[in-house]
């Protein structure tokens, strides 16, 4: 049987709308949870007097285990539809979301947007919507959760549809692609299994129209190897193995590598991938790979991989076009906040505003404003307080881009289009 092609998706929204809670049903009723581990999940919820959130528990236990253990895929569930095998990426909690969005899910092929019924848009659905959009996420479902709390109310279902379609517009985003389906995760409405409280919608279900809406991405393999560094464990009897996800490229045993900014290379033993071993790695693939000649102090999170005669870019300043999310006062000249560019997270500073411009058209609005608020999109000039490993959005879209993160908030979020390298 051919492989069918992997698809990374991502949920976002609003943190009490049901993220978790829909991706445990999903992963139930498609058969992903085995019954067994759902029934000790069910008394563990009774235990702890939180039986409504025996799915959203699903996701809470893995992120447990992956606390203890050293896996290295479990902070990945995934599941099987006709069509495509889904990664669902780390679903994650309001605080750490943005960070995870960046790191781990701007790697993201589609996205979920879950919105009540019952509270329909909410802060936290229009940054997410942003930053989707920034982060080249343009594949989207609305999932509408919630229908049971009003009602399996068509009027509803219609007002928010209404209201998410205005946002979604207003970001830049096109409606035909765009499937809304109304849905109560917690009684598995419209989820995987087909609703009968709601004998007005004629659409899919969510697991329908994840095979309907989404394309699987082109693999980038003709580029050169690139592949940003989440982690590096020392393994008892194997050695150093730093642990990622390539994005471009292809990876093989006994390619000689360098890590970029540290400067350490090294030649790949081996190459693993869900405890199987591997003759090449390709873009999409969250691999461990030995090296040898490196030590565990020698890498860490952050670093990029290349191969040595095309090393991943150091900047030593860069161009970088922003959306303002949120910031408690303004953004101005001289601003040092922490950026968050793959799976980097360096202080940098803006040495210049060159332009204020329309988010949606990119036309230029005032050249050198005094200050960014809120709203605002803009072009900039950033240089970086230590070094940062980041690529050009025309040579390699998938690291140039970053979120901009101040006092546990994300403040912007933006694209490299251009960089004065560092020397070596």
């Amino acid at each position: 049987m051919a492989e069918k092609p992997h698809m990374n998706i991502i949920t976002a929204g609003h943190v009490d709308h049901g993220k978790s809670t829909l991706i445990g049903r999903l992963l139930f009723d498609s058969g992903a949870i085995p019954e067994n581990e759902m029934r000790k999940l069910k008394e563990k919820a009774k235990e702890l007097k939180k039986e409504t959130f025996e799915f959203a528990f699903v996701m809470d236990n893995l992120k447990e285990e992956r606390e203890r253990g050293v896996t290295i895929d479990l902070m990945y569930k995934g599941f099987n539809t006709d069509k495509y095998y889904f990664t669902v990426i780390d679903c994650p909690g309001h605080k750490d979301f943005i960070k995870n969005m960046i790191t781990g899910a701007s790697q993201a092929d589609g996205g979920i947007l879950v919105v009540s019924a019952k509270d329909s848009i909410q802060e936290q659905t229009k940054e997410h919507l942003y930053l989707s959009k920034v982060l080249g996420i343009n594949q989207l479902i609305i999932a509408v959760n919630k229908m049971d709390a009003v009602k399996w109310d068509e009027s509803k279902f219609k007002e928010v549809k209404e209201a998410v379609s205005k946002l979604l517009t207003s970001v830049g985003y096109k409606l035909e692609k765009i499937p809304f389906v109304p849905m109560s995760a917690y009684e598995g409405d419209n989820v995987f299994k087909k609703s009968e409280n709601m004998p007005w919608y004629k659409g899919p279900t969510l697991f329908e129209a994840l095979d309907k809406t989404f394309e699987p991405p082109e693999k980038p393999v003709d580029k050169p190897l690139r592949m940003p560094i989440q982690d590096a464990y020392s393994i008892t009897g194997v050695g150093t193995v730093p642990v990622g996800r390539i994005e471009t490229g292809v990876m093989k045993p006994g390619d000689k590598i360098i890590f970029r900014p540290s400067g350490a290379t090294g030649e790949v033993k081996s190459i693993e991938m869900h405890h199987k071993e591997l003759s090449k790695a390709e873009p999409g693939d969250n691999v461990g790979f030995n090296v040898r000649g490196l030590s565990k102090k020698d890498i860490k999170r952050g670093d990029v991989v290349g191969h040595i005669n095309n090393p991943p870019t150091v900047a030593k300043e860069f161009t970088g076009q922003i959306i303002v999310l949120q910031h408690p006062t303004v953004i101005t000249k001289g601003y040092t906040p922490v950026f968050h560019c793959h799976t980097a997270h360096v202080a940098c500073k803006i040495i210049e505003i060159v332009k204020k411009i329309d988010p949606k058209t990119g036309q230029s609005i005032q050249d050198h404003p005094d200050m960014l608020k809120s709203g605002d999109a803009a072009i900039i000039k950033v240089q970086p307080m230590q070094p940062l490993a980041i690529e050009k959005q025309a040579d390699f879209p998938q690291l140039a881009k970053f979120a901009i993160r101040d006092m546990g908030k994300t403040v912007a979020a933006g694209i490299c289009t251009d960089l004065i390298p560092a020397d070596k």
